[in-house]
């Protein structure tokens, strides 16, 4: 199986749970790419996108699982809805996903330009979507998971009082064991 880590906005390989997502998911024997996304500190959604299609060392196909977390969340919906409909990714797991920048936060200003999300091709062109946010997410209310959500027809979990799923929360969020339990609970994994 082939498998894409995509951090968020300010992020990096290194953030939260991600190099220890890509090790768990390696000792499985999947093919993990964990990029460093350009420009992370003021990102858009179609710079990605574009980057993405450009640099990762796989094809993008029905063997292929993208994970994310926050901005990067939205990029892999993004990457779903840019899938050819004979293709579709085997899953796309969104952690504190949303839609806008509502809340006016600088570092996303450039987000969203020249994007429009296409709802029924994100869920048409991948096998499994599967969300994944908290009640009590500073960043991103849950009324912006559930909108994408059910605009999606996306299964989503919401874990009690985690934050934004990172290190401010928790030094835990190191690594994500749940996450994995979660995989294979709706048979991603």
């Amino acid at each position: 199986m082939n498998t894409i880590i995509l951090h968020g906005t300010l992020g990096s390989p290194e953030g939260n749970w991600f190099r220890w997502l890509e090790q768990e998911l390696k000792n499985q024997g999947h093919i993990v790419w964990l990029p460093t996304l350009p420009n992370a500190a003021q990102p858009n959604l179609q710079e990605w996108a574009t980057y993405v299609h450009q640099n990762a060392p796989f094809e993008l196909n029905q063997d292929t699982i993208i994970i994310s977390h926050s901005s990067g969340a939205i990029l892999a919906l993004i990457l779903a809805q840019q899938q050819p409909a004979d293709k579709p990714l085997k899953a796309t797991v969104a952690v504190s996903v949303f839609h806008d920048n509502s809340l006016n936060w600088e570092p996303n200003n450039r987000l969203f330009d020249n994007i429009t999300f296409d709802w029924q091709k994100i869920h048409d062109n991948t096998q499994k979507l599967l969300f994944v946010h908290s009640d009590n997410d500073p960043y991103v209310p849950l009324d912006q998971a559930t909108y994408v959500a059910d605009n999606c027809q996306a299964k989503m979990i919401v874990i009690p009082n985690q934050g934004h799923f990172n290190l401010e929360q928790s030094a835990d969020y190191k690594q994500f064991p749940r996450l994995m339990v979660l995989f294979k609970q709706h048979g991603i994994l």
